[in-house]
């Protein structure tokens, strides 16, 4: 994984007046800590940090923090965003290093159209991301499996998706996508059998 460089300065005062004359600024008010590290009051520019957070890896980006003449890795713990205008307000940085164990959500996407849908099926997916524990450079933009081979009534678990790197953080029986009946369609062909039943029966009788 590319590690992200971030620009940091460590700022003294505290409090909401203070943050929010930083915000005012252009400046975004950030806490950086983890584990022998004290927190760090610290401020960023909101604009890179967006722009970082929009890319392949988003919140799990692997940032270098520079601050106060020191480079540490570090990865966002949390961001604090105003609801209505979504502009970030406040974000926590936690200390890690390449070999920290993390666990993070990563996106679960399916590629391939699977044997039972082409029969007539419907393909549900039970999660749009997973947990998973791994080291902060091994962490993938997403996990995509093939779906293709997948029959009627079949269905992949979290024990036949392998990784390159970690683990899911989730029971390996449990099922992340399964092949079924496409129930919508099954109840409008059983209308319309019902319509054309009824239809039937309506109809007048033939003159002899």
């Amino acid at each position: 994984m590319e590690k992200q460089t971030l620009q940091a300065e460590v700022r003294a005062a505290r409090g909401k007046g203070p943050a929010r004359r930083l915000r005012a600024q252009g400046k975004l008010p950030a806490v950086y800590y983890g584990p022998g590290l004290e927190p760090t009051p610290l401020t960023v520019d909101p604009v890179a940090l967006e722009r970082h957070l929009r890319g392949p890896l988003g919140r799990n980006t692997l940032f270098e923090i520079e601050y106060d003449g020191k480079t540490d890795l570090a990865m966002v713990r949390d961001l604090t965003v105003e609801p209505v205008s979504r502009e970030l307000l406040h974000a926590d940085f936690y200390r890690v290093t390449e070999d920290t164990v993390v666990t993070v959500d990563v996106p679960f996407k399916t590629k391939g159209r699977p044997i039972g849908v082409v029969k007539g099926g419907m393909l549900t997916q039970t999660r749009r991301s997973v947990p998973v524990k791994t080291t902060p450079t091994k962490i993938p933009a997403f996990i995509e499996v093939d779906v293709s081979k997948l029959d009627m009534f079949e269905t992949l678990s979290v024990g036949d998706v392998a990784l390159e790197a970690g683990e899911i953080t989730l029971p390996p029986e449990l099922s992340l996508v399964l092949v079924g009946e496409d129930r919508r369609a099954k109840r409008l062909a059983e209308k319309e059998a019902k319509e054309a039943e009824a239809a039937g029966e309506a109809a007048p009788a033939a003159e002899a």
